[in-house]
């Protein structure tokens, strides 16, 4: 019997019993990674420990833990056995590879196939079936060269500083602000990072990753210094005290034209934590399933762009509308 995939309040394959990255408590889930969309208040996870560590900072309370380093078998129930694999989204992201009398699946989580500065490089493996991630599943998402983005967020951020203006990059506090602090640290820019990121980053360092210097942002003694901020949204209270300032979002939206203006910012740079389009289309290649089951973003398009390739593939949660020639 093939793999039951269910998505209900979250991923779910019943014939083992677990859920995949859960946001609704659940008896037990798969964890791929420690963003607020992936996690849940679990009885049981399977995770990284980079994962979970982070989890902790996040969500409180008590639950058992199975932590899993890469490419090690653990046994589950119904004799399921499950690896993970790096998902080259954030540090200790992971994808989950089960095993069984169902045959191989792959669940990929959110993931990047370019290397990332701040994460460890993704390992795609061979699967009878795959859900992936497709937020970026439209041919227009096709990103840049990494060291281009990353030689114009440096040149943003010297061009304000030469002109005595404090450069805001906007970013998420795990993950691409970590990515960010590696780009311009790393170009020898002084840099302060908001408290919602800053103890982030603390953790990541705490768990080995290497980062370049970086301090709290200070409200008192910011000059001079390229600041990190999440981006400003309703929960966020806005930094009107940094002034002057210039200010930039760090996100793959950013190929959208409206970006800049969308987000409020004086520029808009297509760094992600996610695969683009080509990417999306290669690990596809790389995988070789019999079977794909698509969610997020642009589901049902790239479903669709996988359907017109001879692979059958499945929007998970929509209608799959079928082209069908005339009879």
């Amino acid at each position: 019997m093939p793999w039951d995939v269910r998505q209900q309040n979250g991923l779910h394959l019943p014939q083992i019993g677990w859920w995949l990255d859960a946001q609704k408590a659940q008896h037990r889930s798969f964890i791929s990674h420690a963003h607020s969309d992936h996690i849940g208040a679990h009885r049981e996870i399977v995770a990284t420990c980079a994962t979970a560590s982070l989890m902790r900072l996040r969500l409180s309370g008590k639950r058992q833990e199975t932590i899993l380093d890469y490419g090690q078998p653990w046994v589950a129930d119904f004799g399921c056995e499950f690896r993970l694999h790096p998902a080259g989204h954030i540090f200790g992201s992971a994808m989950l590879e089960a095993r069984s009398e169902h045959g191989t699946l792959l669940y990929t989580g959110d993931f990047k196939l370019r290397p990332s500065l701040a994460a460890e490089p993704c390992q795609p493996v061979v699967a009878d079936v795959v859900i992936m991630e497709t937020t970026f599943g439209l041919p227009k998402y096709d990103f840049p060269p990494d060291a281009q983005i990353e030689a114009d967020i440096v040149a943003f951020c010297r061009q304000a500083l030469e002109d005595n203006v404090a450069p805001v990059l906007y970013a998420y506090g795990l993950g691409k602000t970590q990515e960010l602090l590696q780009i311009v640290g790393r170009a020898g820019l002084p840099v302060m990072i908001h408290p919602h990121g800053y103890r982030m980053t603390q953790r990541y360092t705490e768990l080995g990753m290497k980062l370049p210097r970086y301090a709290q942002l200070d409200p008192h003694h910011y000059a001079g210094y390229v600041i990190i901020a999440p981006p400003m949204t309703g929960a966020t209270e806005p930094m009107t005290w940094i002034n002057p300032k210039r200010t930039a979002i760090a996100s793959g939206w950013a190929l959208d034209s409206s970006a800049k203006y969308q987000f409020g910012c004086d520029a808009a740079f297509p760094l992600s934590d996610h695969a683009d389009y080509p990417d999306l289309l290669a690990f596809v290649e790389r995988v070789q399933p019999k079977v794909v089951y698509t969610v997020h973003g642009f589901a049902k398009e790239f479903a669709a762009t996988l359907r017109a390739r001879g692979i059958e593939a499945w929007a998970l949660g929509q209608q799959n509308q079928l082209d069908l020639g005339l009879v």
